[in-house]
């Protein structure tokens, strides 16, 4: 399948701190790629780019087939570009229902009455069909990480782009939350999936790439490239010689 997003030379910095470096990347619509990279890489910066909420200054974004690289964060999301944050950021005081609902209607332009259907399959899918009418600021971490996902879900986006979201689970609740991953991507759902916890991207994802510096230092199979001696030294703080 060709490419449903294409970097191109994609520069920013913020004073000294180079966070994209001539960034070039290309993503085939129905895959899985996961990005590492320590802490202060840019990796959530890169996001940023990409969904529109931070600019480059330089080079281009485009997504399937369009160039995106002017268009606002809300132009994006309608194309189909969603994604979950770091720290869930539910609006605390409505349902869980309603956080999808706002997202459906404002995030794809669905009418609201077409919407509720759409989103109450969403939340069975994500296993918060029982908390439909709990306040969202109550949920335990868990499920405020399958909120961020299901809102992302409701804009009935082509690419999703997650950020840490196995950061703090349990084994258990990781695993659950793998699973959820999947299933969305054997839906047709493009993932890139930013995430420290190794063992869950690499259960999930075909592709890897590492951002270190500004730049991609390695792209390729999840176990080759965790086995890159530079990738090792750098990310993992193993010396390349052990």
């Amino acid at each position: 399948m060709g490419a449903i997003l294409t970097l191109n030379g994609l520069q920013k910095r913020f004073g000294a701190v180079v966070v994209a470096d001539g960034l070039d990347l290309d993503v085939r619509a129905g895959e899985a790629v996961g990005i590492l990279g320590p802490n202060g890489a840019g990796k959530t910066s890169l996001f940023g780019m990409i969904t529109g909420t931070l600019r480059p200054q330089a080079g281009q974004v485009q997504f399937d087939g369009r160039d995106v690289t002017a268009l606002p964060p809300e132009a994006r999301c309608r194309l189909g570009i969603a994604r979950s944050f770091q720290v869930p950021q539910p609006f605390g005081d409505m349902t869980v229902f309603e956080n999808l609902l706002v997202a459906a209607v404002f995030g794809s332009r669905q009418r609201e009455a077409q919407a509720y259907a759409a989103c109450l399959e969403i939340l069975e899918k994500c296993g918060l069909g029982a908390q439909a009418n709990k306040p969202a600021g109550s949920l335990r971490l868990l499920d405020r990480k399958r909120l961020e996902l299901a809102r992302a879900l409701a804009t009935k986006p082509k690419l999703l782009l997650l950020d840490e979201v196995a950061g703090g689970l349990t084994e258990h609740e990781c695993h659950a939350l793998i699973e959820l991953i999947r299933e969305v991507h054997g839906s047709g759902v493009t993932i890139i999936w930013i995430e420290h916890v190794v063992h869950a991207l690499i259960a999930t994802v075909s592709r890897c790439v590492v951002l270190y510096g500004g730049k991609f230092i390695a792209d390729g199979a999840p176990e080759a490239v965790i086995r890159d001696p530079q990738v090792m030294e750098i990310y993992m703080g193993i010396d390349a010689d052990a």
